[in-house]
């Protein structure tokens, strides 16, 4: 019980320099717009001056010309104090909306960078952080976070600015016409600072509840979205509409019990707002009997005392929406704060061309540090070789071509290309020289030619060549916009052969010195995976390819052929030599052909 309290009170106690800090970091991001915001605080306050200077007018026409009778001599009088009440009226709301286009055009622009700040970072964390992380996860915080900072930033900081000065504004008039009147005024305060301050950390805590199950609710929609067609094969909408209304129903109970929290703030504050006005009614009645108290200064304090519950009301709210903030601050900034572990693309050797060679040299790696997935693997490919690995489902396939685009790290031994330590090379030139064709194509929303070159450094001829080479041309030739045919989300509208002809473009157009297929025809028809195998022809005639080989036939005329198995080689070899062996290939090579005999 007490290691569980002593934890408790470490928590507690790290939780406030976290949201102290994050606040000055938001406040950091505002510099660049420092003139804006002056400029925007110079309105409020002018706003506020307004404000404090209405009722007092109203005060001199009370006590001065309509109690006291006292003559009207050119600028003292009523006309001109209604003139003067209607100027400032005017200027008061010149200066409000000013200052309203002043901040919300510097919070867009915070936004934007920010936006911007959290989308690279995503752009550049490692595969092994992007696979303990859920997508949905992600996307809330460069959405509903963002979103959230966005409402403090137009809504809240010039606003709590505004209140605060205008309650030392408030306070200053009060106690200058009346002390004793102005104490009495306050006496319910510390009763309504109190509620407000004892329901603060349920609304954190509540807070942070709301922003983890909005980001499961975002995950669990992105991922049933891209696999609808899984779910309605399988009949699965039942049992995931049921996942989703559980999700739901914690939300909308989180949800409801802010609301619960914030019900209490608002009705609060009119509450003690109208009893403080029931408690100097009740007092300055009886000072305006026996003459101690102008009928004008208690109209000048009822009117402060509506103005000064109101930023208090605005405080309470705004408290809710700081809470949120900084809870959505913190998520970004844990995000932004991975920028250790970020991919640097353009630290180390650089290397613009590689000629191809890859040699793996003791390979040992673990994706968790404790179960080897690699195990002492020595391998060399030559330059314009064409090595193919085969093995059952685990045995390290897949893996091999993850770490040879420099996704992972090895824990063990070294992985060289042309000699030198991937983990030296720079990984920009690492992947430009290494293209990777996927079982499984992926295809952005665009059109084809976007897909293609995924950035704007290949000119025409080079993806001309490409489609022609891939063998794309045929199919892309009958669409009705050509190469600019529109591509919906993941290719939905596009065969699973045209999706992988595509790949092959792309693979093409980036013209790597290393070429590899990761079961790239294993899901397409006889017709497509002809045209495949004569696209790989057209180019690994002078490059390196890596093969991870699901049909054994398409495999026979490799240079080297790497049997795997839990990790391991088992055996290596062309497709002559390992037959001769009497081994696992061939075995593997037997059951195949029975497979499809």
């Amino acid at each position: 019980m007490a290691f569980t309290k002593s934890n408790s009170k470490l928590k507690n106690q790290n939780q406030k320099p976290i949201k102290i800090k994050s606040f000055k970091r938001l406040l950091k991001l505002t510099l660049p717009y420092t003139k804006k915001i002056v400029l925007a605080a110079i309105c409020v306050l002018l706003v506020n001056a307004a404000d404090l200077l209405k009722p007092y007018i109203l005060k001199i026409v009370i006590d001065d010309f309509l109690v006291a009778k006292k003559p009207q001599i050119g600028l003292y009088s009523i006309t001109s104090m209604g003139i003067l009440y209607f100027l400032i009226v005017a200027l008061g709301g010149f200066f409000a909306i000013s200052e309203a286009n002043l901040i919300n055009k510097a919070a867009q622009m915070i936004m934007k960078t920010l936006r911007s700040s959290v989308f690279k970072t995503i752009q550049l964390l490692p595969l092994s952080y992007l696979d303990k992380t859920s997508s949905g996860r992600l996307i809330t915080r460069a959405t509903n976070d963002v979103e959230a900072l966005s409402e403090m930033y137009t809504d809240v900081i010039i606003s709590l600015f505004q209140d605060i000065f205008l309650l030392i504004g408030i306070v200053y008039a009060m106690l200058s016409m009346n002390v004793k009147l102005s104490l009495v005024s306050f006496s319910v305060i510390p009763i309504m600072l109190f509620i407000i301050f004892a329901l603060r950390t349920k609304v954190k805590k509540n807070f942070k509840v709301m922003k983890t199950l909005i980001g499961k609710i975002n995950g669990f929609m992105a991922e049933n979205i891209s696999g609808m067609r899984l779910v309605q094969i399988f009949r699965g909408e039942k049992e995931k509409k049921e996942e989703f209304l559980k999700l739901n129903n914690e939300y909308f109970d989180a949800t409801l019990f802010q609301v619960f929290l914030n019900s209490f703030l608002k009705p609060a504050s009119n509450v003690f707002q109208n009893l403080s006005i029931a408690i100097i009614i009740w007092y300055g009645m009886s000072k305006i009997a026996n003459g101690t108290l102008q009928i004008g200064v208690l109209y000048a304090f009822t009117t402060y005392i509506r103005q000064f519950f109101d930023p208090v009301s605005d405080l309470a709210d705004s408290y809710t929406t700081i809470q949120s903030a900084l809870v959505s601050a913190d998520r970004i900034f844990e995000l932004l704060d991975q920028k250790p572990i970020l991919e640097k693309l353009h630290d180390g050797i650089p290397m613009k061309r590689m000629k191809g060679k890859v040699e793996f040299k003791n390979v040992w790696f673990s994706y968790n540090g404790t179960d080897w997935i690699l195990k002492n693997l020595s391998f060399t490919i030559n330059k314009g070789e064409t090595a193919a690995f085969v093995g059952e489902t685990g045995a390290g396939k897949t893996t091999i071509i993850s770490l040879i685009s420099g996704f992972y790290k090895v824990q063990k031994g070294e992985i060289l290309i042309d000699g030198i330590n991937i983990n030296n090379i720079k990984l920009e030139d690492l992947r430009r020289n290494v293209a990777v064709v996927l079982q499984d194509v992926f295809l952005f929303s665009g059109d084809i030619e976007k897909n293609i070159t995924l950035n704007d450094s290949i000119d025409n001829a080079l993806i001309e060549k490409a489609v022609k080479n891939s063998y794309s041309s045929k199919f892309i030739e009958k669409m009705p916009n050509k190469i600019h045919e529109p591509v919906m989300e993941r290719g939905s509208t596009f065969s699973a052969g045209q999706r992988q002809l595509l790949s092959f473009a792309r693979a093409i157009a980036h013209d790597p010195s290393i070429f590899v297929l990761d079961e790239a025809t294993a899901n397409i028809d006889t017709h497509t995976e002809k045209l495949i195998q004569r696209a790989i022809e057209n180019i690994t005639k002078e490059k390196t390819t890596l093969v991870i080989a699901h049909r054994l036939s398409t495999i026979r005329n490799a240079h080297k052929i790497i049997v795997l198995k839990h990790g391991e080689i088992l055996e290596m070899g062309n497709h002559n030599e390992l037959m001769k062996e009497d081994g696992y290939y061939k075995k593997l090579v037997y059951e195949s052909t029975k497979e499809t005999t």
